[in-house]
C-alpha cells in the first residue's frame, strides 16, 4: 500500500470568536476561523491575496481553544484536512472543508492583545489531549523556525 500524508500547518488571525459546543456524547468540540496572508509581485506590482480556513478542535484542545483565543489573536496550528458532505433543506448538496486541529501555539501573549504586537513570550504549545487526558504544553512560540 502506498504511503500517504494529510497535515495542515497554518499562521495566521482569528477572524471570529471561538464556538464551543458539545456533542450528545458529551465530548467539547470548537470551531473558529484563521485568515492567511499570501504577497507576490507581478511585473513590479505587489498582490495580496487572503485565505480563509475553518478550523475545528476537540475535546480537553477544544476547551482550551475556546478559553485562550479571541478574534484577531495570531495562531499557529496543526492538523489535517476533512471535507464534510451534507444536503440542505432543498436537496442541494453542500461541502465544508475543514482543518482539525490536533496542535495550537498562541503567537499572541494574552497581555498585548489579539495583534500579538511586542509579544513577550507568554505563548505556549497546546497539544490534543492523550488518551489519559493529559495535556502537554511544550516549545514556546519563539522557538518555531518561521
Amino acid at each position: 500500500m502506498a504511503r500517504s500524508v494529510n497535515k495542515v500547518i497554518l499562521v495566521g488571525n482569528l477572524t471570529r470568536d471561538p464556538e464551543l459546543r458539545y456533542t450528545p456524547q458529551d465530548h467539547a468540540v470548537c470551531s473558529f476561523g484563521v485568515a492567511t496572508n499570501r504577497e507576490w509581485k507581478t511585473d513590479g506590482e505587489s498582490k495580496e491575496s487572503t485565505e480563509f480556513h475553518n478550523i475545528v478542535a476537540w475535546n480537553k484542545l477544544a476547551e482550551l481553544c475556546s478559553q485562550l483565543l479571541s478574534k484577531g489573536t495570531k495562531v499557529y496550528v496543526e492538523g489535517r484536512l476533512q471535507t464534510r458532505d451534507w444536503e440542505d433543506d432543498k436537496g442541494t448538496k453542500k461541502y465544508r472543508t475543514e482543518v482539525i486541529i490536533e496542535e495550537m501555539v498562541l503567537l499572541s501573549s494574552r497581555r498585548d492583545g489579539p495583534s500579538g504586537v511586542g509579544s513577550t513570550g507568554n505563548s505556549g504549545v497546546v497539544k490534543e489531549s492523550d488518551s489519559s487526558g493529559s495535556v502537554s504544553e511544550e516549545v514556546p512560540a519563539e522557538d518555531i523556525p518561521f
